[in-house]
């Protein structure tokens, strides 16, 4: 709905009606034909329509946009009168600028903020009103510390009230206590689960590790019995090479024995010389 016509200072131009409700536009749309409407009044009308109510031609929200500016500018500098002026306010503003004179208006009509009181007063009489409201709360006068309605004021006991409050504390209280007891308890469950989890991995762990300790033990023996094999063979090796050693020491004192003994022989020995060479030769006979 738009803003009633009546409440404005002046000419309002035609074009500057909606054409469905027929008051001043508020938010206004327009249509591809150039007629003009309130948002809620087009909207409205388009959930059971499909055409334009002015002149039947297809629309369709898609369709629809802002007012063109010089239109909108025309819109907002009209005149009109606060919509507390039957309250007493007296101010004229333009449309531009009501909406945020209105929201701080000291005529306007406003809900008591007690709670439980239905009573609306102008803003200016506010303060008035909260301090005579019979909803009002205040602290108790005896010094139990409960806050009290104005109109429960004869029916509040400070014994009574403090016992209420006792066993809401105390439920309050045990609730507390068995949700941290709950909390607790998945707590330890879930450490509990973890610690088993980390035992078995640490078990498997312990147990690889036997293995391997087992592996490394069954190596070290085999090295072990190599390592003895091997000088044992060492021990073979220098046993035979000792007794190479002698042999061949024997050999050589025996070389040097059958040197000695040739030399002697060569001694002893003469060659014979050419003329017993020549005597020793047989004469040869001639055949006649």
């Amino acid at each position: 709905m738009g803003y009633d016509i009546e409440r404005f200072v002046g000419y309002v131009n035609e074009g500057l009606l909606c054409s469905i409700c027929r008051d001043v536009l508020e938010d206004p749309l327009q249509a591809p034909c150039e007629h003009a409407f309130c948002t809620a009044c087009i909207h409205g009308w388009l959930v059971h329509h499909s055409n334009c109510p002015e002149d039947r031609q297809v629309v369709d929200v898609s369709m629809l946009r802002p007012l063109y500016r010089y239109m909108k500018n025309d819109l907002n500098r009209l005149q009109l009168h606060c919509k507390n002026r039957e309250y007493g306010c007296e101010m004229v503003c333009s449309l531009e600028s009501i909406d945020r004179h209105e929201r701080e208006c000291e005529y306007s009509q406003i809900p008591c903020s007690n709670a439980g009181c239905t009573v609306q007063v102008e803003r200016r009489n506010l303060d008035v009103h909260l301090a005579v409201c019979e909803y009002r709360s205040r602290e108790c006068p005896n010094g139990c510390g409960y806050t009290i309605l104005s109109a429960e004021d004869t029916q509040h006991n400070c014994v009574a009230e403090l016992r209420t409050e006792l066993e809401l504390l105390r439920s309050e209280m045990i609730c507390r206590v068995e949700e941290a007891k709950h909390e607790m308890e998945s707590r330890l469950d879930s450490q509990r689960r973890h610690m088993v989890q980390k035992e078995s991995i640490l078990q498997n762990e312990i147990e690889e590790l036997k293995s391997q300790m087992s592996r490394m033990m069954s190596d070290v023996r085999s090295l072990m019995a190599a390592e003895r094999q091997h000088r044992q063979e060492l021990e073979q090796a220098e046993l035979e090479k000792r007794e190479l050693m002698e042999l061949l020491r024997g050999l050589q004192k025996d070389c040097r024995l059958s040197t000695t003994e040739g030399s002697r022989k060569s001694a002893n020995f003469r060659p014979l010389t050419r003329l017993e060479s020549a005597k020793r030769k047989p004469r040869e006979v001639t055949v006649i």
